[in-house]
């Protein structure tokens, strides 16, 4: 994980919601919240289409409340995005991972990608991470959002969004 030193510095509006994956998911500083909710969301973006991606995305920037009256809002939407161009490019030209098939993205490889990806601190587990972002997340998006998400997740981990 990066240092706060070397880490982009993170957005005053992004603080309270990754305190809260912060907190849940056991981990030690906010630049590991924010490191890993990018990894379980770019892991959830491969499993939506184009079309879900845009629709998330969209209501992640209505969420958005500006500090004070003159203040341009920072939202959610900049963690929604992936920071790494080219795959954020592929998943606009690929077709969506689902739960069937040799490419498809099961319980198990959600979570492994999620531990190698975001190089898991010894404080968490997966499973742990993954509900905290869960948890955040759902508290932003409308209901019919949360559905189009929850139908596209494989078994354990659709549980975990819809308990979240």
């Amino acid at each position: 994980m990066q240092t706060p030193m070397t880490a982009k510095t993170i957005q005053e509006t992004h603080k309270p919601f990754l305190t809260t994956v912060m907190q849940r998911g056991q981990l030690t500083d906010i630049y590991e919240a924010r490191d890993l909710t990018e990894i379980v969301y770019r892991t959830m973006r491969d499993l939506l289409d184009k079309e879900a991606i845009d629709r998330v995305s969209d209501e992640l920037e209505k969420t958005a409340i500006a500090p004070d009256n003159n203040a341009t809002p920072d939202n959610l939407v900049d963690l929604w995005k992936d920071t790494n161009p080219i795959v954020g490019w592929l998943s606009r030209v690929r077709p969506p991972f689902t739960t069937q098939g040799a490419l498809g993205i099961d319980d198990a490889l959600f979570l492994r990608r999620i531990e190698q990806e975001g190089g898991m601190p010894a404080t968490t587990d997966p499973m742990t991470v993954v509900k905290a972002v869960f948890v955040a997340t759902k508290a932003e998006l409308s209901a019919e959002r949360s559905q189009e998400i929850a139908d596209s997740l494989p078994g354990i981990i659709k549980t975990m969004w819809e308990s979240a």
